[in-house]
């Protein structure tokens, strides 16, 4: 698996996403590895919490209850300090 591959964290998130947007609607959710971590209200509580338990990642970050986010294939995503 590649260091920045969020299969697992992404199938998590569609295998439970019926029961997430019946009881978690707009709020965020973090997932690492194959577990959620937790649902907050703040998308930016929600990354200070997965920086300060799992450092850079992987994990997947996301808003329940909206429609996924998709990227041209042209667009190119790399953290600004991926190489510190």
């Amino acid at each position: 698996m590649a260091e920045n591959d969020l299969s697992v964290e992404t199938t998590i998130f569609k295998r439970h996403r019926a029961e997430f947007e019946r009881d978690h609607r707009w709020e965020w959710i973090v997932i690492h590895g194959d577990d959620y971590v937790e649902f907050f209200e703040d998308f930016q509580v929600a990354a200070q919490t997965a920086v300060a338990r799992f450092g850079r990642g992987p994990y997947l970050i996301r808003q329940i209850g909206v429609p996924t986010p998709s990227l041209p294939a042209s667009v190119l995503f790399r953290p600004v300090n991926a190489d510190r």
